[in-house]
């Protein structure tokens, strides 16, 4: 049994996360501060007797006795992050100083979360862990996109610096059970709007292209990522390489949920990146891992989710 800290904990990856780790028998240690995490998220699991659930802000010190340490913490939807962008900033680079600093002085391993976001809007396609990436360093996104580049900047000086024993995962778009239904993401924006009747809005034109990854394949990966040899640091892309419009997507839902839901639409947000597909040769390769859940089936659980929330 490890003692496993999880940053951003009661998060919507972040839940996932406990849940899989206590089925792994470890010893997890939830931290939160409920900015966009919820205790709804993990309130089954505050029975179990291995589960311990903190309020902390990752931008101040904590000082726990922890193996393993996955920094999950910091708002992930533009809604969110752009709610307070001088805050997302700092939950990235302050968050992954403390954690570090956390690491180093227990000796534990390290993963962080980082995100597709690291490569703005791509000139390449699909996206490579080799590729920098085309991101406008002061744009409405960059608190979130230059935040994460930082903190993998900082994960790799501590590992060259100090030895540190680190992890970093690039995530794709994912979905599942758990997302928030106001944090303005593709999947649950159509989905709360189907199940309410609304009419669907769409972006742009609607032909810019997201791969969505079902969040329990993707947990799958950062568990496996956690525990291979030190050797293999990453950068390694995790999400589903499979591409879709977000037409095609909005029509799936509008599908399964019924009703009679209109496409409707809007300008597209500034710097919303007009790609993004994964290229997970690598996650293959070293993980041996890719998507087992494709997007019809994941959607049908998702949407299952939603109802249940809206209904109670």
């Amino acid at each position: 049994m490890s003692r496993v800290l999880v940053t951003g904990g009661a998060g919507f990856l972040g839940s996932h996360l406990c849940e899989r780790l206590l089925r792994d028998g470890h010893d997890v240690l939830c931290v939160d501060n409920f900015f966009t995490g919820s205790k709804r998220n993990v309130a089954h699991l505050l029975n179990h007797p291995y589960f311990e659930l903190m309020r902390h802000d990752v931008t101040f010190p904590l000082y726990v006795e922890v193996d393993r340490i996955y920094n999950l913490a910091c708002p992930a939807s533009p809604v969110h992050y752009q709610h307070d962008p001088v805050q997302t900033t700092k939950t990235s680079v302050h968050g992954a100083i403390n954690m570090l600093g956390l690491a180093k002085r227990v000796k534990a391993r390290i993963l962080q979360a980082s995100t597709s976001e690291v490569y703005g809007d791509p000139e390449i396609h699909p996206q490579t862990e080799g590729y920098w990436g085309k991101v406008n360093p002061i744009g409405i996104r960059s608190c979130y996109d230059e935040g994460k580049r930082c903190a993998e900047t900082l994960f790799f000086d501590y590992h060259r610096q100090h030895q540190l024993d680190i992890k970093v995962v690039r995530i794709f778009n994912t979905y599942g059970p758990h997302m928030h239904p106001n944090d303005g993401r593709v999947v649950s924006n159509f989905i709360v709007q189907a199940l309410r009747g609304e009419d669907i809005t769409l972006y742009g034109d609607g032909s810019q292209t997201r791969s969505f990854c079902y969040v329990d394949d993707l947990i799958e990966a950062m568990v496996r990522m956690m525990e291979t040899d030190a050797a293999l640091t990453g950068p390694v892309n995790i999400g589903n390489p499979r591409e879709f419009t977000i037409r095609e997507l909005a029509e799936k839902v509008v599908a399964q949920v019924g009703g009679r839901s209109r496409l409707i639409y809007q300008p597209l947000p500034a710097d919303d990146p007009r790609q993004r597909q994964p290229d997970i040769t690598l996650a293959r390769e070293r993980l041996k891992w890719e998507p087992q859940i494709d997007l019809d089936d994941g959607l049908q659980r998702t949407i299952a989710y939603f109802r249940q929330l809206l209904e109670g």
